[in-house]
C-alpha cells in the first residue's frame, strides 16, 4: 500500500521495481511460471515507458537468447511440409530443454498465442530484428486454432477461446506484416456478436461487457483496419458511452466494480481508438494513478489495499502514457507497446 498520496511519478522507485521483477519475484507469483514470457514483457515494457532500457544494456543479448529458447519450431518431418499447429513460442521452459526445440521435442507442450504476441513485443522492444523467427510456421499455426465461430483458442490442445485470443492474433499478423494466417470476416462476426445490450463488449456472445475485452476487440478491429465499418453508427456510439461511463476516479472493468489500475489503460487505450479519449476527466485519472504508486518498493497497485504487482505497475505507466505524462515514453494504444518500439517494427523488421 502507498504509504502518502503521490503528486508526481516516482520514476526511479518504479525502475528498481522492474529490474527486481527481471531477476527475482515474491513467491506469490510460483503460480504464474508457465507464464514467464508475459512477466518479462510487462518488466521489459515498463522499463521501456520509463526511459531506462540501457539498465539492462549487459542482458539485453541473455534475454533475447532466453526468448528465442522458447519459440517452438516445425518438427524434422515437417520441415519441407506445413509447419504444425503447435509452433510459436512458449510462456517458459520445459525441464531440460536448452534452446529453442522442435515439436518433437516437446510433443505436449506448443506454442502459445498470448506467449507468441508477448514474445514478438518483447524483441522489438529489445530492437531485435526478428531473424530467429520463423515466421511461416506461426502464421501457418495461426490456421489451425480458428474456430468456426471465428474465435480462437490459444493453443492447438481443448481449451478456452474468445476475443482475448483474436488480439492476439492480430497483434502478432501485425507484427509479422502477415495477415494469411486466419479469416478476418470470421473473426469481425465473432467480435460484433460480442456486442451486448448495453453497447459494451464481452469475451464472446451472450457474455457480459468487460471494459479488457472491449480493448482487445476494438484495437483487433484498429489493427485488421475495420474499426469504422463493423459497427453501425449508433452501436459504435453507445460503445463510446459505455467507455466514458466506466470513469470513477480512475476507471472501472465493469459497471457497479471498483476503480482498477489496469483499467486506465485497457478503457482507455479503446478511447483513444475510437476517437474520444479527450472526453475523459484527464486529472482525475492523473490523480488516482500517481496515488497508488507505492513509494517504498515502485510500482503500482491494482487497489489501495493491495501490494503493487508487475502486470498493474506496467499498465498503470501506460495509463500515465495516454495522458503524456512527463517522463514517460509514448504508448502505442493499439499494440500495447511503446511507439519506439512500432517505429523499430517498421523500420527494421518489415
Amino acid at each position: 500500500m502507498a504509504t502518502k498520496v503521490e503528486s508526481i511519478l516516482l520514476r526511479e522507485k518504479h525502475v528498481k521495481f522492474f529490474m527486481r521483477c527481471l531477476s527475482i519475484l515474491p513467491d506469490r507469483y510460483e503460480a504464474y511460471d508457465s507464464n514467464r514470457m508475459t512477466i518479462c514483457f510487462f518488466a521489459l515494457s515498463g522499463l521501456d515507458l520509463l526511459d531506462a532500457l540501457d539498465r539492462i544494456d549487459s542482458d539485453k543479448q541473455s534475454i533475447i537468447d532466453w526468448i528465442y529458447s522458447l519459440q517452438v519450431l516445425p518438427s524434422s518431418k515437417e520441415l519441407n511440409e506445413s509447419p504444425s499447429k503447435y509452433c510459436g513460442f512458449r510462456g517458459s521452459k520445459a525441464a531440460g530443454a536448452k534452446s529453442a526445440a522442435s515439436i518433437d521435442d516437446c510433443p505436449y507442450d506448443g506454442g502459445h498465442l498470448a506467449m507468441t504476441y508477448t514474445a514478438l513485443a518483447s524483441l522489438l522492444i529489445l530492437q531485435d530484428d526478428f531473424s530467429r523467427v520463423h515466421r511461416s510456421a506461426i502464421i501457418q499455426s495461426l490456421k489451425s486454432l480458428q474456430r468456426s465461430d471465428g474465435s480462437f483458442s490459444p493453443m492447438a490442445f481443448e481449451c478456452e477461446n474468445d476475443v482475448r485470443f483474436i488480439y492476439c492474433v492480430c497483434c502478432i499478423s501485425y507484427m509479422l506484416n502477415d495477415w494469411s494466417g486466419f479469416d478476418q470476416e470470421k473473426a469481425v462476426d465473432y467480435i460484433r456478436n460480442s456486442q451486448g445490450y448495453d453497447f459494451g463488449i464481452a469475451q464472446g456472445p451472450s457474455m457480459e461487457s468487460h471494459g479488457g475485452s472491449t480493448f482487445c476487440a476494438v484495437a483487433s478491429l484498429f489493427l485488421m483496419g475495420r474499426l469504422h465499418d463493423a459497427f453501425a453508427a449508433d452501436k459504435l456510439e453507445g460503445l463510446k458511452r459505455w467507455c466514458l461511463l466506466r470513469q470513477q476516479t480512475g476507471f472501472n472493468g465493469r459497471p457497479n466494480k471498483p476503480v482498477d489500475t489496469c483499467y486506465s489503460f485497457w478503457v482507455g487505450a479503446t478511447l483513444e481508438l475510437l476517437g474520444c479519449y479527450d472526453l475523459i476527466d484527464r486529472e482525475c485519472n492523473r490523480g488516482h494513478l500517481l496515488a497508488i504508486q507505492n513509494s517504498i518498493t515502485g510500482g503500482l497497485s491494482k487497489h489501495f489495499d493491495t501490494p503493487p504487482d508487475v502486470l498493474h505497475s506496467y499498465l498503470g505507466l501506460s495509463g500515465l502514457s495516454l495522458l503524456s505524462e512527463p517522463g514517460l515514453q509514448e504508448v502505442d494504444p493499439a499494440l500495447n507497446i511503446s511507439r519506439r518500439a512500432v517505429e523499430h517494427l517498421h523500420t527494421t523488421c518489415w
